[in-house]
């Protein structure tokens, strides 16, 4: 009774919310509901600089060792923004230099990394090799493998949160969700719950929390056929819809998450991005997470949606065509749905006797400092199952350096997702001891990628042909991977369009 008396009074506050009094309802560490704080930004109006908002990234420098030797930042795994470079360069549209996130381009394919011993969640290995760009200099690499969990290890409540409005029209957005849907539905287990939400100019309840059973799993199917698009976007009040049914079919000790499906194109009900990060924060803190996903260019808030997927413990992938649908929902459905690394931050410790200076590449909107490394309760970053992700580095070494010396030390802090081991530390280090491989090789190549379609300043002798050439000598390693395969394609495509020059 004092549950139904909770959620009664939950459905008065979020109707309220939806007529315009800005409230958001969210299930507090002590049962109560909280008011939505006053919307005073603009952060989700509409983008008057053009159809493709975003973040804008400014690159980190070269940090002089003995001035600044460590390093801090949170560690996750997105992927979204090399699928948006190959849209975009696909359409030969320029990329906006100060849009690319060179994380997120390396960390899109996977690696021959080490995997966790049994009864650990991540493992991480080192790497030092050339540095095609600047011969005087050397790379530097940390790569990191977490356990291997499926998702049917565990039982799941999800909720489809899914924007129908009119931006969302066409076989790219709202055609491809429902193939993206599909495919996701067929790997569930009767263990497993889905209730699907849509938002356009208001907010609709499609399907109640069903299990996934056989009979389920055509109740699903049906609803998610039947959606179309139409309409303007009122995308909070979906949320709130969405974390609302979660909240009431909650599994204890299961996966409960929220998997939203956007443009990110917010135009109806609350527009304080801070705000509904900060909601959406909080119920993360309380074991629901949201996941994201992007669809479509024209509209694109890549902004907004990178950002609730980072407050909301979840991940963020940008699906441009049915290849990357498959590779979401059936390639890495276990990293998109399984956190296996919460809070997940790096710190990396530099050697001033044998490094001159170094330079991050990529991250560069995850920096943390020392404090909030050290702080236990930093809300950081989450990796999910049996992922690759790479910390790379561009390291100049002193003149004293010697064959076999130190060159950094590096520290992984981490929670298990279920809390039972609250914080947890992976440790490595690297020598000057160079050690290439294709992995490192391929690496280079994606790096150097980044820095000519962001036009960096430390880019050096960067240039198309020097990637083409080292692709080559990667046939039989590309041959091995289609995404690799493609990889060559796209860097093709972009030196013939002559908008890099």
């Amino acid at each position: 009774m004092k549950e139904e008396k909770k959620m009664k009074k939950l459905t008065a506050i979020l109707a309220a919310a939806l007529a315009g009094l800005m409230l958001f309802a969210g299930c507090s560490a002590n049962g109560g509901w909280g008011p939505y704080p006053d919307a005073n930004s603009d952060y989700f109006a509409e983008d008057v600089g053009g159809n493709y908002d975003y973040e804008s990234v400014i690159e980190q420098p070269f940090y002089e060792t003995a001035e600044k030797s460590e390093h801090y930042f949170t560690l996750d795994r997105n992927t979204a923004n090399y699928s948006m470079v190959r849209r975009q360069i696909a359409e030969e549209m320029r990329i906006l230099p100060d849009s690319v996130r060179a994380e997120e381009l390396i960390n899109y394919f996977d690696y021959d990394y080490a995997a966790p011993e049994a009864g650990d969640n991540v493992k991480s290995s080192t790497y030092l090799f050339p540095c095609p760009w600047n011969e005087e200099h050397f790379l530097m690499n940390v790569g990191v493998k977490t356990e291997n969990v499926t998702i049917n290890s565990i039982a799941a409540n999800y909720v489809f949160l899914i924007d129908v409005s009119g931006s969302m029209q066409g076989d790219d957005r709202i055609g491809l969700i429902k193939k993206s849907l599909t495919t996701l539905v067929q790997s569930l287990s009767e263990k497993d719950r889905v209730a699907i939400v849509t938002y356009a100019s208001g907010v609709k309840t499609v399907l109640d929390s069903t299990p996934a059973d056989e009979n389920g799993k055509q109740k699903i199917l049906n609803k998610i056929d039947g959606l179309r698009a139409g309409g303007s976007t009122n995308g909070s009040g979906g949320i709130d819809r969405a974390y609302s049914i979660l909240y009431e079919n909650r599994i204890v000790n299961g996966n409960n998450r929220v998997i939203m499906m956007s443009d990110g194109d917010f135009n109806v009900g609350v527009t304080d991005g801070g705000s509904l990060s900060q909601f959406i924060s909080e119920r993360a803190q309380e074991g629901f997470y949201l996941s994201v996903l992007g669809y479509g260019m024209g509209n694109m808030r890549d902004g907004i949606l990178e950002t609730l997927a980072r407050h909301g413990n979840g991940n963020y992938a940008f699906i441009d065509n049915e290849t990357e649908a498959k590779k979401v929902f059936e390639r890495e459905i276990d990293g998109m749905l399984v956190t296996v690394a919460k809070d997940a931050k790096a710190g990396v410790i530099f050697n001033e006797e044998t490094v001159k200076s170094y330079r991050p590449i990529g991250y560069d909107t995850k920096l943390i400092s020392e404090d909030q490394f050290d702080d236990p309760d930093t809300d950081a970053g989450e990796i999910g199952s049996n992922l690759c992700v790479s910390i790379l580095y561009e390291i100049e070494l002193t003149e004293t350096a010697q064959a076999g010396a130190r060159l950094a030390d590096v520290e992984i802090r981490y929670k298990d997702a279920d809390g039972e081991n609250a914080d947890r530390t992976e440790k490595n280090f690297i020598n000057y001891l160079p050690n290439p491989t294709n992995d490192t090789a391929f690496i280079s190549c994606v790096a150097e990628f980044a820095m000519i379609l962001r036009n960096s300043a430390y880019k050096g002798d960067a240039n198309f042909q020097s990637i083409l050439t080292r692709l080559e000598g990667l046939s039989d390693y590309l041959a091995a991977d289609e995404l690799k395969a493609e990889f060559k394609t796209i860097v093709l495509k972009a030196a013939r369009s002559e908008l890099y020059g």
